[in-house]
């Protein structure tokens, strides 16, 4: 770990479901299941589950904040837990699987006690915010199997998350709800047809696919950051096709089975627009992806208009 880099922890429920939201994301540099917060030295997981040690299941993340800030990290925790629930989360319950976001500093401290009262503020929850803000403790990593358990049992993973409820309880309290008649008045006839209703537009006749400009490109609806110029390339299939996304925390996959294929969709987190589809034959030197875009979905940021348009975070793609 350099000088540079900063660590935060989380208690969110089952680790499981909180290495996911932050894995992969720019600035991240791992994340580590474990216990902390207990009394028990090197606990083992049924130990911690049997209630009687004092730990909670936790993530470590070691980050580097010049590109992923504390308060992002601590939104982004926000966004995978129910704040109002003190018997522990969604099928899980007991003292192990309570929440708890674990300080290291004074300025974690400070930025984790803003963004708990803008929560309770904001009115979103009827119940109060239960979630606790506690000094960091001595963290324990959790045995081999618990580690990545998203990539390394993605089917049983899957069905956990929809299982427990944490999964259709972030979809209705976290992801944006937005009225279709207001949209219909605010996008474009094929704006709409591809983002809410999984259209396609058509090959060589869309704004973007042949954009060779410096800048990132935005969900149209959320605002979302999705690509940047540096990872878009001509795949000759005439729509934008970019190697990787900025953030996949904003890019969610699905299963797509229609029209008679099983490809993968990519959607936008936030607003829930239909984007495109990633498949498996881009460059081999960048990942071997092709996310493969359509124009419609998105708008296009030059980069020297990015800071007028509040995204002077990712100036940072283009050092």
């Amino acid at each position: 770990m350099t000088s540079n880099y900063e660590i935060a922890t989380f208690a969110g429920g089952c680790f499981w479901c909180m290495v996911e939201p932050y894995d992969r994301r720019p600035g991240i540099i791992s994340v580590v299941s474990g216990y902390t917060g207990g009394t028990v030295e090197n606990p083992t997981y049924e130990q911690v589950c049997s209630n009687t040690t004092g730990h909670l299941e936790a993530v470590q993340i070691t980050y580097d904040p010049s590109i992923m800030p504390y308060e992002s990290i601590v939104e982004t925790f926000w966004r995978q837990i129910d704040p109002t629930d003190a018997g522990g989360q969604f099928n899980d319950r007991g003292e192990s699987y309570q929440t708890a976001i674990f300080y290291h500093n004074e300025q974690q401290k400070e930025a984790a006690q803003i963004s708990k009262q803008q929560l309770e503020d904001s009115g979103k929850f009827s119940k109060p915010i239960v979630t606790k803000i506690l000094p960091a403790n001595v963290f324990y990593p959790a045995e081999e199997r618990h580690q990545n358990y998203y990539k390394t049992n993605s089917f049983h993973y899957r069905l956990y998350k929809k299982g427990s409820g944490r999964e259709d309880f972030i979809k209705k309290n976290w992801n944006k709800s937005i009225d279709k008649e207001t949209l219909k008045q605010q996008l474009t006839p094929i704006q709409y047809h591809v983002t809410q209703e999984n259209g396609t537009e058509r090959p060589f006749q869309n704004e973007y696919w042949d954009n060779e400009k410096e800048g990132i490109y935005v969900e149209i609806v959320s605002g979302e950051v999705l690509f940047s110029s540096k990872d878009k390339f001509d795949a000759g299939c005439g729509w934008p096709s970019f190697t990787k996304p900025i953030d996949s925390y904003h890019v969610p996959e699905k299963t797509d089975t229609s029209h008679g294929m099983i490809r993968t969709e990519v959607r936008s987190k936030e607003g829930d627009s239909h984007l495109g589809h990633v498949f498996n034959d881009g460059p081999k030197a960048q990942g071997g992806l092709r996310y493969c875009m359509n124009s419609a979905a998105m708008r296009f940021i030059p980069k020297e208009k990015m800071a007028e348009e509040g995204y002077e975070k990712y100036l940072y793609l283009f050092d």
